[in-house]
């Protein structure tokens, strides 16, 4: 009993070489092996092997035969749809893929865009306060600009009240002296209106001032019994006290000539009772003149 080899190659071809060569190699009484090899474009290979344990005599060798090619053409062409169906389950699922990527991109680009925006409006907000910031640091520096000129006016303002407080402190301490002053001049004035009041006849009054020099209340002293023909005629001078306390002969009347002399005796004496004395002497020799 023989082997019959057969070597098959994929598709139609396969079948028809396959007849050709089982039929050139099949002899009598042999039983036949058929090895049939099968290679597809994609790689796969797919092996065959067919038992053909029948006599050549056999009238139904041909009718096996082509049961076996059916057989393996009918694997052949379950493997391809099975292939064609996992390509088709890859393209869908590429595609699925795809588009779900796609999908990913374009959410991911709207949402950096949403983002750029954001960005761009803090970028905005940002230059808007800075400049705000800007001004208001400087509206600050001038406040605290004024505050410090403010500060410099208000020590200067201190120095001067304390200046003022111990001016008005000074000019108290020089009014309460001037006063006691006056006060005891005063009472000498009075002694001596009362000794020439009743000695010598004289008067004397208390007038305002408005000249420039004395202001204030001034003291007008009024001679008689001067001329002896006319003991009633009336001789006058007026004296004023300035600030600082002196005496100041203002008039007289009649016109003494030496005024000036008497003033002067007196601002070197402080004796008044002595002035008017001199002044009453003035005027007898003016009258007898």
């Amino acid at each position: 009993m023989d082997t019959l080899h057969c070597i098959f190659t994929s598709g139609t071809r396969c079948g028809r070489d396959a007849d050709r060569g089982f039929q050139k190699r099949i002899t009598t009484g042999s039983v036949a092996r058929l090895n049939v090899t099968s290679k597809k474009t994609n790689g796969c290979t797919l092996k065959h092997t067919v038992d053909i344990m029948t006599s050549i005599t056999d009238p139904n060798v041909s009718d096996v035969f082509a049961s076996a090619m059916e057989e393996i053409h009918n694997k052949q062409l379950k493997t391809f749809g099975e292939i064609i169906d996992m390509t088709t389950e890859l393209c869908q699922s590429h595609r699925q893929f795809v588009k779900s990527a796609h999908d990913s991109c374009l959410k991911k680009c709207k949402d950096d865009e949403m983002l750029f925006e954001k960005i761009q409006t803090f970028e905005r907000d940002l230059v808007q306060k800075n400049a705000s910031l800007k001004r208001k640091q400087h509206a600050i520096s001038e406040m605290i600009s004024e505050i410090q000129q403010k500060e410099m006016q208000k020590d200067d303002i201190i120095q001067k009240i304390e200046k003022l407080k111990q001016e008005q402190a000074k000019r108290k301490e020089l009014i309460e002296s001037q006063y006691k002053t006056n006060k005891n001049r005063l009472r000498n004035l009075q002694k001596a209106r009362a000794v020439f009041q009743d000695h010598l006849d004289m008067e004397m009054r208390t007038i305002s001032g408005k000249t420039q020099l004395v202001k204030g209340e001034k003291l007008q002293f009024v001679f008689r019994n001067i001329s002896p023909s006319d003991q009633d005629s009336a001789y006058v001078v007026t004296i004023g006290i300035k600030e600082d306390g002196s005496y100041q002969i203002v008039s007289s009347d009649p016109v003494l000539k030496c005024l000036s002399i008497l003033e002067s005796r007196l601002q070197e004496t402080n004796n008044f009772p002595a002035f008017l004395a001199n002044v009453r002497k003035e005027f007898i020799s003016l009258a007898r003149c």
